[in-house]
C-alpha cells in the first residue's frame, strides 16, 4: 500500500473511532452517568437520559468513582429565588464593604473621640449659622412686606389703585418669605437628624476603638 493511501485509511479509521467513542459504543472504558430514579433505584447509562437531568446525576469513571456531580435542573421559580438570593448577598456585601471603608475613613480623620466630637459640633454650628442668618433675612422681609401691605391698604382706602410695581414687589416678598420659612424648617429637621446620626456615629466609633485596643 502506498504511503498516501495508508495515511487516508488511518485518518478514516481514526474518525470512525472518534464517532464511536462519542456515541459511547466504540470504547467500553468511557465515563458513564450514574443517577437514581424516584424509587431510589440506581441507574448507569452511557447516554445521559432526560430523567437524570431532572433529578441530578454523577459522572463516574471506569472504576465507578465519581469525578463530577451535576445538580438537578432548577425550576423557573427556584431559579428566580436563587437570583434574588444572589442579589441580596451581593447587596449585603456592597453595604458591608462601604461601611468598612467609611469606618477606616472615620478613624483616619478623627484619631481620638474628642476629635470626632469637635467635628460633629462644627457641623451643628454651621447648621445653626445657616438657620440664624435666614431668620434675620426673614424678619427683614416680613417687615418690608408689612410696610408694603400697609401702603397698599392706604391706597385702597383712598380709592386709588395699587401700582403694578408695588403689587409685584408684594408678590415677590411673599414667595421669598415662604421659601425662607421652608428653608428654616428643612435645616431645623436636618439638625435634628444630624444629632441622632452623630449619636450613632459616636457609639460606632467607640466600638471600633475598643476593637482596635483589644487586638
Amino acid at each position: 500500500m502506498r504511503p498516501s493511501t495508508l495515511f487516508v485509511a488511518s485518518a478514516v479509521f481514526a474518525a470512525l473511532m472518534a464517532n464511536a467513542f462519542a456515541a459511547g459504543t466504540g470504547n467500553p472504558e468511557h465515563d458513564r452517568y450514574k443517577w437514581k430514579d424516584a424509587q431510589g433505584n440506581v441507574h448507569f447509562d452511557d447516554v445521559l437520559p432526560p430523567e437524570a437531568m431532572q433529578v441530578g446525576y454523577d459522572v463516574v469513571n471506569v472504576n465507578g468513582l465519581i469525578i463530577k456531580h451535576v445538580e438537578r435542573l432548577r425550576t423557573p421559580e427556584e431559579t428566580k429565588a436563587d437570583e434574588a438570593a444572589a442579589l441580596r448577598k451581593a447587596n449585603d456585601k456592597r453595604v458591608a464593604d462601604e461601611q468598612a471603608k467609611a469606618d477606616q475613613q472615620t478613624l483616619a480623620a478623627y484619631p481620638t473621640e474628642a476629635d470626632l466630637v469637635e467635628g460633629q459640633k462644627a457641623q451643628l454650628a454651621m447648621l445653626d449659622q445657616n438657620i440664624h442668618a435666614t431668620e434675620i433675612s426673614l424678619q427683614s422681609q416680613e417687615k418690608s412686606l408689612t410696610e408694603m401691605l400697609s401702603h397698599a391698604a392706604e391706597l385702597d382706602r383712598n380709592g386709588k389703585p395699587v401700582p403694578a410695581t408695588l403689587q409685584s414687589q408684594i408678590d415677590t416678598l411673599r414667595r421669598n418669605i415662604e421659601q425662607q420659612k421652608a428653608y428654616i424648617s428643612g435645616k431645623s429637621q436636618e439638625k435634628i437628624d444630624a444629632v441622632k446620626r452623630f449619636e450613632g456615629e459616636l457609639a460606632r466609633y467607640r466600638r471600633l476603638r475598643a476593637a482596635i485596643e483589644t487586638r
